[in-house]
C-alpha cells in the first residue's frame, strides 16, 4: 500500500477559539486572545490572524497593550508591517511591551528613520528601554551611521542599569565596529565583565572591515570558543583584503578532523573567490568536491560562487556547466552578472551578449554591474557597434544610470578600435566628472595608436587624480622616447622622484601540483631560478627559428638593444611560464596570472611559445584572459 505525506490542515478560527469561549459564559476579553496571536508568530498564518483581527473588531473589542503587542509580532512575522504600525498607532495607552514590539518590527525590516522615532517617543512617555529595547535600536544607528547618536544611546542604556548587560554591550560593540570606531568597540569590550561569542565575533567583523588583519587574527587566536561565525569571518575578511594564501590556509585548518567547527555553505561561498584570486584551480576543485560530499553545493549562493570561481581560474567550461546547474527559478541578477562577466574576461564578446539577451528574455532585471560586464565583453572583442547600441539604450531602457565604469568601457571600446576622437567627446560630454577608469582609457589608447596629444591630455589628467600611480608616468615617458623627445623623458622622471612615486612591481603567478609559485620581474629568488634562467636563455633562439623578433619597445628605452632584449627575458609571465613548462609534462595545460596588463613583446613570445612546445597557455592578465594554442591567441590580438 502506498502511504503518501499530506500536510495538516491549517486551524480554522473557530477550533482555535473554543479553548477562550468554553472558559466561561462571561464574554472574553482581548487579553485571552494574546495566547493565539502568539501562537501564529513565524508560521504563515497571516490570513488567520487577520480573522481573528476582525472578529475581534466584530465583537465590539478593542485591543490592550498586551494584545497589541502580540499582534504587531504576528503581523510583522507574517509580513505585512503596515498592519503592525497602524496596531501600534491605534493603540491608547503603549506599554513597553508594546514599544518594544513595535521597534523590533521596524528594525527588523529596516525601517530604521522609524524605528528611532518611536524610541524617542519611548523615552517621551519616560519608558525606560531593557536587553529588548537597546539591541533593536542598536541595529538602526548602525544602519544610518548616527555615531553621535550611538553615543548618546550607550549613555542611556548605562543610566538605565544595562551597563553589564550581555546582549546590549554586545550590541553596543557591533555599532560601534560598524560606524567605524574601532578603538571604542575595543575599549567596550575589554571592559565587558562577560563576554560570550557574538562579543568576540563582532571585533573581529570590525577588524576586518577596517582592514586590520593583523589585529583581528590576535582576537581570533585568544578566543576560548568558537563558532561557524568565528571562522567564516576570518576566512571571508581574509579574501576580502586580498590575503587569499591565509583565507585558504585557515579554512584548511578548518577541513581537518580535529576541527570542531566544520564549514558551512557560507563558509564555502567564503573561500571560493581566495581560489579565483590565485587563480588556484586544483585547490578550487578540491573545495568544490569537499561542497559536493557534504552537501554543501546545492544552495544558489554556493553554486554562483562556483561559476565565478571557476571562470577566474580560466575554466569557462567548468562555469558554463555549473551555471547551468543553477535553478532556471532561482537564477537572479547576481548569477546572470557572473556569466556575463565571465565570458567578457575570456574575451567572448558575442557570448557576453548572447547570455545578456537570455537573461532579459528570462525576466531578470539587469544592473549596472551587468552593464559593466556586458559593455566590457563588447570590448575586448571589438564589438563597437553593438557595445554603443547598449550603452545608449542602458537609461531610456532599462533604466540603468550611466556611472563611470560603463564610461570607461565605451571610452576603451572607441579608443581600441582606433576612433579616439569619440572616445574625447564621450569624456567631453560626460554628465559626471571624468575618473582615473576613465582617463585611463584614453592614455592606454593613446600609446596603443601613438596619438601623443590624446595620452599628454589624458596624463596629466591621471597626474592630479592619481599621483601615486607610477604607471601614468611610465606610459608618458615610454612615448615621449619613443618619439625621441629625450628632454620630456628627463623632466617626467625628474617629476616622478620628486613626488616619491613607487613603480608597481610586475609579478605573475602559477598553480603546480596545488601549491602557488609566485614570479617578480627579473625574480632569482625561486628555487629552480638556476634552471629557469638556463632555460629561458635558450628559448629565443628556438623562437627566432620560428620567425620570433623581440619588441624591445616595452622595455627600457636607454639602454641598448642587447640589454632590452635580456630585460624583456626576465618579465614575471615568461619566469611562470618557463618554470611551468619545466614541472609538468606534456600535454598539461599551464595557467599564469599577472597583475599588469600584458606587454606586446611577452604576448607575442608566449603564441610562439605554444606553438614550439605544443601546450596551451592561458594567462590571465588585470583586464582579461589570453588563451594561446597553436601559436595562436583567443585575442586575435586585440586587448
Amino acid at each position: 500500500m502506498k502511504w503518501e505525506h499530506r500536510a495538516s490542515p491549517k486551524p480554522t478560527i473557530t477550533a482555535l477559539l473554543q479553548p477562550i469561549l468554553k472558559q466561561s459564559q462571561i464574554p472574553a476579553q482581548p487579553s485571552q486572545y494574546a495566547a493565539v496571536f502568539q501562537s501564529f508568530n513565524g508560521k504563515g498564518l497571516l490570513r488567520q490572524g487577520q480573522q481573528l483581527h476582525a472578529h475581534i473588531l466584530l465583537r465590539g473589542l478593542y485591543p490592550t497593550a498586551f494584545l497589541a503587542a502580540k499582534m504587531v509580532s504576528m503581523y510583522a512575522s507574517s509580513g505585512d508591517i503596515a498592519s503592525a504600525g497602524a496596531i501600534f498607532h491605534s493603540t491608547p495607552n503603549p506599554s513597553s511591551l508594546l514599544f518594544n514590539s513595535i521597534i523590533r518590527a521596524f528594525s527588523l525590516y529596516k525601517l530604521s528613520q522609524e524605528t528611532l522615532h518611536i524610541y524617542a517617543q519611548m523615552r517621551s512617555l519616560s519608558f525606560r528601554g531593557d536587553h529588548f529595547t537597546y539591541p533593536f535600536v542598536l541595529k538602526s544607528i548602525s544602519d544610518l551611521g548616527l555615531f553621535s547618536l550611538g553615543k548618546c544611546i550607550h549613555g542611556s542604556s548605562m543610566k538605565d542599569g544595562l551597563q553589564f548587560d550581555l546582549y546590549v554591550g554586545t550590541s553596543l560593540i557591533d555599532m560601534y565596529v560598524k560606524c567605524s570606531e574601532l578603538a571604542d568597540a575595543r575599549k567596550l569590550f575589554d571592559e565587558m565583565p562577560v563576554r560570550d561569542v557574538a562579543s568576540w565575533n563582532a571585533l573581529i567583523s570590525g577588524y576586518m572591515r577596517d582592514g586590520a588583519v593583523n589585529l583581528a587574527r590576535d582576537v581570533f587566536d585568544d578566543m576560548p570558543m568558537k563558532n561557524i561565525f568565528s571562522w567564516t569571518t576570518m576566512i571571508s575578511g581574509y579574501t576580502q583584503n586580498g590575503l587569499a594564501s591565509e583565507a585558504l590556509q585557515l579554512f584548511e585548518e578548518m577541513s581537518t578532523d580535529s576541527s570542531e567547527v566544520k564549514p558551512n555553505w557560507v563558509t564555502i561561498m567564503s573561500i571560493l573567490p581566495a581560489c579565483g584570486h590565485l587563480s588556484a584551480l586544483e585547490r578550487g576543485k578540491q573545495i568544490h568536491k569537499f561542497a559536493r560530499e557534504k552537501g554543501l553545493d546545492s544552495h544558489p549562493s554556493v553554486q554562483i560562487a562556483l561559476v565565478g570561481m571557476y571562470a577566474k581560474c580560466g575554466s569557462l567550461s567548468e562555469a558554463r556547466l555549473c551555471f547551468n546547474r543553477i535553478n532556471p527559478n532561482l537564477r537572479n541578477t547576481v548569477a546572470w552578472n557572473t556569466m556575463i562577466t565571465a565570458y567578457a574576461s575570456h574575451g567572448l564578446g558575442m557570448d557576453a551578449v548572447r547570455t545578456f539577451e537570455s537573461m532579459i528574455q528570462d525576466g531578470a532585471r539587469p544592473d549596472e554591474i551587468t552593464f559593466t560586464g556586458l559593455l566590457s565583453g563588447c570590448n575586448h572583442a571589438g564589438l563597437v557597434d553593438i557595445g554603443l547600441n547598449y550603452f545608449d539604450s542602458m537609461s531610456s531602457v532599462y533604466f540603468v544610470e550611466k556611472r563611470h565604469e560603463h564610461y570607461a568601457c565605451v571610452v576603451d571600446l572607441l579608443g581600441r578600435a582606433g576612433r579616439l576622437a569619440e572616445a574625447y567627446g564621450v569624456v567631453s560630454k560626460m554628465t559626471m566628472q571624468a575618473g582615473p577608469s576613465v582617463w585611463g582609457s584614453l592614455l592606454a589608447n593613446g600609446k596603443c595608436h601613438r596619438n601623443l596629444e590624446i595620452a599628454e591630455l589624458a596624463a596629466e589628467k591621471l597626474f592630479v587624480l592619481e599621483p601615486e600611480n607610477s604607471g601614468n608616468y611610465v606610459i608618458l615617458s615610454n612615448m615621449y622616447a619613443e618619439a625621441g623627445m629625450w628632454d620630456e623623458v628627463d623632466n617626467l622622471r625628474a617629476r616622478l622622484r620628486s613626488q616619491s612615486v613607487r613603480k608597481n612591481p610586475g609579478c605573475s603567478w602559477i598553480e603546480i601540483n596545488g601549491k602557488v609559485h609566485l614570479f617578480l620581474g627579473g625574480d632569482v629568488s625561486h628555487v629552480e631560478t638556476r634552471q629557469i634562467y638556463s632555460f629561458l636563455k635558450e628559448l629565443p633562439e628556438k623562437m627566432k627559428a620560428a620567425g620570433y623578433v623581440p619588441d624591445t619597445s616595452f622595455a627600457l628605452h636607454d639602454v641598448s638593444e642587447e640589454e632590452k632584449e635580456c630585460s624583456l627575458t626576465a618579465h614575471s609571465e615568461k619566469l611562470a611560464i618557463a618554470f611551468g613548462l619545466l614541472s609538468t609534462g606534456p600535454g598539461t595545460i599551464l595557467r599564469v596570472t599577472k597583475n599588469l596588463r600584458i606587454c606586446g613583446d611577452c604576448h607575442t613570445a608566449i603564441k610562439f611559445i605554444s606553438r614550439i612546445y605544443d601546450r596551451e597557455i592561458i594567462v590571465r592578465d588585470v583586464n582579461r584572459f589570453h588563451h594561446f594554442k597553436d601559436g595562436s591567441c583567443s585575442c586575435g590580438d586585440y586587448w
